[in-house]
């Protein structure tokens, strides 16, 4: 005999037929038809989290690590609100999430019921959709809305741009089946497919780039955030052989198989003087991926732009992030390089005009290359020289995980080599918040059989703790704890370290270390306190033996800024030789 909640429990069927393998689900009651659905499809793991705020952002590192929507669920009321900054950085970082929330029947919100709240649109602009689902499952007409939403959604979250999409839905009590009552799949179910777009560029469209290339000189192009892709990694090594363009790119773009990336740029370019700022100029900058992390590189392309900025984005809202944004590209970066890795070379005179204009971006980049080692090989010794010693040392095929403030700064200042082209590297950057860093780490670790590998910061760590509260093991889990006691960005930029109250209220000194949060969640605890202990620690980090990990470094904030500043210094001098 069907159930009342057929259409409900047979969303748990649609999304398994529709590659939806990964569930995040939050305790509740009200979830209960959804909760038992998911967890009794043989083709969906679910795991249960606690901390709504912490399963949302785990739920985001499967997403990233599947590169497919993971399925997220929680119970009615407030629940829905601590999955928000989650939700928010995966519809800025284009991570596609089906969020479930359930709900009270309508007519209860606003009427001093429990848990009740107007739970429509919850998020607002921060998903690509919301479905409000029927409250009433007896009529066909609403068994056909329910598996209609639900095919449109998932179909929704893995358009280009990718991102999340609500499900709001309402239940009646009874939540449970009878005592020992099974619940049952239907035998058949509409499945909507949607063939996607193939993102290329027409005859007229190619024919006009085509003629407008010849009139640029000095091309740069800047790669923002991207997942490793070989397909994309081929096809500018195949424009840089064309063309000699210099390519610019944060360590979040995963470009660093690339030979001749210029990594560092966000090292000198706040550094040289006004003279070689103008030679760096661009006539026409191209840039691919989502966000930078380099301030340095956002001000000087928004001070000396170019002549043209092509933005090269498949779909979706186009940020004018540099200002002089002329032409935006509706093609994937692939399909473009390679259109322009196809057209004729031009004059000898103008190839060498931008051979001249890329070796002047290889000799800046060199430089900031030997006096970072400089710096790196002295007595001194602090929180970026241990990020260093960390990531020269990472296993192949690790993932790199970078916690936001000083954290993803640090290791964008140190980059990757070539030869370390195996590791992948992830970030919250769509909203660069702090919040769920280590949760989302979290999440890559519950799918990934690689070693993760986690810089963070204090605040950061500390902020996430409930990352760690839950029943899964993480045994391939390394978390390096950057410990100064306080917020060290506030120190570092201009502004607030200076102000009286840069202490208590920017900077927020605080006392804890990891060692009782190490022993309360059964997570190996290795301390480092003096540098001649590095290479044990790091031997010892790195080590496979079935453990989550953290190493603590407990060091001077100001000390820090101490040093990061004499490496701005050392950078500044070079110019004066």
């Amino acid at each position: 005999m069907s159930s009342r909640f057929q259409s409900i429990y047979d969303i748990a069927l649609l999304c398994a037929r529709k590659g939806l393998t990964q569930a995040v689900l939050c305790p509740g009651s009200r979830c209960a038809p959804l909760t038992l659905a998911f967890t009794r499809h043989p083709d969906i793991e679910c795991r249960t989290i606690s901390d709504e705020r912490s399963a949302a952002f785990i739920a985001l590192g499967i997403s990233q690590q599947l590169r497919q929507p993971a399925i997220l669920l929680c119970t009615s009321g407030t629940a829905a609100y601590n999955f928000s900054p989650s939700v928010a950085e995966a519809f800025f970082s284009k991570t596609p999430l089906i969020i479930f929330t359930a709900d009270r029947p309508t007519e209860w919100v606003n009427q001093q019921d429990g848990q009740t709240i107007y739970q429509g649109e919850v998020f607002g602009k921060h998903v690509k959709k919301s479905y409000h689902l029927p409250q009433e499952y007896d009529h066909p007409d609403n068994q056909w809305a329910i598996n209609r939403m639900v095919n449109e959604a998932i179909n929704i979250s893995r358009q280009e741009p990718r991102g999340p999409v609500h499900i709001n839905v309402p239940f009646r009590e009874p939540l449970y089946p009878a005592s020992n009552g099974e619940i049952s799949f239907s035998n058949s179910i509409r499945v909507v497919e949607e063939v996607p777009s193939s993102c290329t560029l027409n005859s007229l469209q190619t024919r006009a780039l085509k003629d407008a290339w010849p009139s640029y000189h000095n091309v740069l192009l800047v790669a923002g955030q991207l997942e490793v892709d070989q397909t994309l990694i081929q096809s500018l090594k195949d424009f840089t052989n064309a063309y000699n363009v210099p390519i610019v790119a944060d360590i979040i773009s995963n470009l660093h198989s690339l030979e001749k990336v210029v990594n560092h740029a966000d090292l000198f370019l706040g550094q040289c003087p006004e003279e070689v700022l103008q030679t760096l100029k661009p006539d026409l900058l191209i840039t691919i991926g989502q966000s930078t992390i380099s301030k340095n590189l956002k001000l000087f392309l928004r001070k000396y732009f170019p002549l043209a900025h092509w933005h090269v984005q498949a779909a979706g809202d186009v940020p004018d992030t540099f200002q002089h944004m002329t032409k935006v590209i509706r093609s994937t970066p692939h399909s473009f390089l390679t259109f322009l890795s196809s057209i004729p070379n031009q004059q000898a005179f103008e190839n060498q005009r931008q051979n001249n204009y890329n070796k002047l971006w290889e000799v800046e980049e060199r430089r900031a290359l030997r006096t970072l080692a400089e710096h790196l090989s002295s007595n001194d010794f602090g929180e970026l020289q241990l990020v260093h010693a960390i990531i020269e040392n990472l296993p192949p095929d690790t993932n790199l995980h970078l916690a936001n403030s000083m954290s993803v700064r640090y290791a964008n200042y140190i980059g990757l080599k070539t030869a370390q082209h195996s590791i992948s590297v992830f970030a919250n950057r769509g909203t660069s918040g702090i919040d769920g860093c280590t949760s989302t780490t979290v999440g890559h670790s519950l799918l990934s059989n690689n070693l993760n590998v986690l810089i963070t910061g204090d605040m950061a760590f500390f902020y996430d703790r409930n990352a760690f509260w839950h029943n899964y093991p993480i045994p391939n889990l390394r978390v390096l704890l950057l410990n100064n006691h306080g917020g060290i960005i506030f120190k570092m930029i201009d502004g607030p370290g200076e102000t009286p109250e840069a202490d208590e209220f920017f900077i927020t000194k605080q006392p804890l270390n990891a060692r009782s949060l190490c022993q309360e969640f059964g997570i190996d605890y290795l301390l480092l306190d003096h540098k001649r202990k590095l290479k044990n620690l790091i031997r010892d980090f790195f080590e496979v033996d079935g453990k989550a990990k953290v190493v603590e470094f407990e060091s001077d904030l100001s000390r820090n800024k101490i040093l990061f500043d004499n490496l701005k210094l050392k950078i500044r001098k070079s110019y004066e030789l």
